[in-house]
């Protein structure tokens, strides 16, 4: 018998995370599985976009079965399939798609295609049903430092995001200077949290009050100068003190958005929304009226379970898509 939820199976593919998801409702997670490439991708201290589509091909059937399995259901359960489109590594990107595609045909069931950055900024829904429309939402991650004032679903209105390196990008390249490894993310969280002194040795990145814009390139060079004029400096100073720049400059351009637009509800999402010392930070700049809404850990990085949320959102209004539809590397900021 047919489940009387609404059953939607999300794919994800964009990076190197291969991931499947089984939703009900768009609000409770009834599997979501993982498959990490980071071990395959370490010893290039970076994603291999061909080796990571050519992953996501062994993996991605397995990774759909165990998300059925886990979940207790079939295909013939399934109300609606969706994949991530956009944006993202092409090859990567086609291989939920098509995925998702051959499971639409082959059941009979609609496709909906689902924007990765607006997948992670619905994240929060999850474990905050109080959360609503309109919401300041940062995504920080690997690929994309952006800020958007979120309307609705499919109403996103771009309002700044980084000219040079995303904030992810900066925490790899600083990590590997520093001799830490890939992802960088983690391992500079760590390193920090044992740090002594603590002193802000970075300059402050200044810019008007309504300039919501992100840049991290001056601030990877600094850090890489003041290692090469202090070789013996203390590495988890150092990483604390990166870390303290980077998301100051993170924090100072959320809050400004929030305030100059007077909307108190602000989502934080993506990779590096999993940073504790962000997470602490955060709890000290909100004021008394405004709500900082941050998924757990688990769902800050890439994940299906966002996918099907936020297709879930599309179907019930009506709004699928073809089987012509494509992937796209990048995104028209600002449109969903």
């Amino acid at each position: 018998m047919k489940n009387r939820s609404v059953l939607g199976l999300g794919l994800e593919s964009s990076c190197d995370e291969t991931a499947a998801s089984v939703v009900a409702d768009g609000a409770t997670i009834l599997s979501n599985i993982v498959s990490s490439q980071i071990d395959i991708h370490r010893a290039y201290a970076g994603v291999v976009p061909e080796i990571a589509s050519r992953a996501h091909l062994e993996t991605i059937n397995g990774i759909v079965d165990e998300a059925l399995r886990t979940a207790g259901i079939s295909f013939r359960d399934l109300d609606f399939v969706a994949a991530t489109s956009r944006p993202g590594l092409v090859g990567s990107l086609l291989i939920a798609m098509q995925s998702a595609k051959a499971v639409s045909y082959v059941c009979g069931i609609p496709f909906v295609s689902v924007n990765h950055l607006e997948a992670h900024l619905h994240a929060a829904f999850f474990e905050n049903p109080s959360l609503s429309y309109p919401f300041i939402g940062l995504l920080v991650s690997g690929g994309n430092t952006a800020l958007f004032e979120v309307r609705d679903i499919g109403q996103m209105k771009l309002l700044g995001r980084s000219s040079d390196d995303s904030v992810g990008e900066a925490f790899d390249k600083v990590s590997k200077f520093l001799g830490l490894g890939y992802p960088g993310g983690p391992v500079v969280d760590a390193l920090a949290r044992k740090a002594v002194i603590r002193k802000n040795i970075f300059p402050k990145v200044l810019v008007k009050y309504d300039d919501y814009s992100f840049s991290y390139s001056g601030l990877k060079t600094a850090v890489i100068n003041h290692l090469r004029a202090n070789p013996e400096a203390d590495l988890a100073e150092v990483a604390y003190a990166f870390q303290e720049s980077a998301i100051e400059i993170l924090l100072r351009r959320t809050f400004a958005a929030a305030r100059s637009l007077r909307i108190p509800r602000i989502v934080i999402a993506g990779g590096v929304a999993a940073n504790s010392r962000l997470r602490e930070l955060v709890i000290g700049t909100a004021e008394r009226d405004e709500t900082v809404f941050m998924p757990s850990p688990g769902l800050c990085t890439d994940n299906a379970a966002m996918v099907a949320l936020a297709a879930h959102r599309y179907f019930t209004r009506g709004i699928t898509h073809g089987l012509d539809a494509d992937v796209a590397a990048r995104i028209q900021y600002g449109v969903a």
